[in-house]
């Protein structure tokens, strides 16, 4: 009976240590959340294609799960109101934000962007999560004015907020016809390890900091 009961405690005690290991191994993992639009969200493609899905390949072996929260179509006024409910379940220790384009397109007011986006910004900031901006650009047939106000919104906002900027995330793959969809807007699956190579230097330094 003692015998009985003392391979018992040993066994409760084994067990207990294993729960204890895997709690602290799921504790330490971290987030990395991507709040983007069609380019993040794989439009076009598998989304095992895009370049979020080659980033997540990527930081699994540093323990850091990433979570795609683009969503294709999406505005920065879109990404401010599902922020709130992201940052609750996914408390992400890293927010990159690839968001402007589609308000670009549009024509919507430049103000009201980077309001949007400064909205963004200092939500992620309150909820101790790093930053990371991704500039987008739109073609210059919206006039000379409108263009330069959208280009200058993405370098005024890193340096008000003191965050890290890729200014050119597109720009390495845009030019080239056979890493572009037939919109001429959205790259192909041939160009998403290219998007993520221009991405990554600026991911690895923000995760290392």
């Amino acid at each position: 009976m003692k015998l009985a009961l003392n391979m018992y405690l040993i066994l409760a005690l084994l067990f207990s240590g294993v729960a204890a290991n895997a709690d602290n191994g799921s504790a330490d993992k971290r987030t990395l959340m991507v709040l983007g639009d069609s380019i993040s969200a794989a439009y076009g493609m598998k989304p095992e294609e895009g370049w979020v899905a080659l980033l997540n390949q990527r930081l699994a072996a540093q323990n850091i799960n990433t979570v795609n929260a683009s969503i294709s179509g999406e505005t920065t006024a879109g990404g401010l109101a599902r922020l709130e409910a992201l940052l609750d379940k996914y408390q992400p220790d890293w927010v990159i934000v690839e968001l402007g384009g589609n308000d670009g397109l549009r024509g919507y007011p430049i103000a009201r962007m980077k309001a949007n986006l400064a909205g963004i910004i200092e939500q992620s900031q309150t909820a101790n999560a790093g930053v990371l901006l991704i500039g987008m650009q739109i073609p210059p047939n919206y006039g000379k004015r409108y263009t330069r106000l959208f280009s200058e919104a993405y370098p005024a906002l890193a340096e008000q907020y003191d965050i890290t900027l890729i200014p050119t995330f597109l720009e390495s793959v845009a030019v080239k016809p056979d890493a572009m969809q037939e919109d001429g807007i959205h790259p192909n699956a041939n160009a998403q390890d290219q998007l993520l190579a221009v991405a990554w230097p600026e991911i690895e330094r923000m995760i290392q900091e």
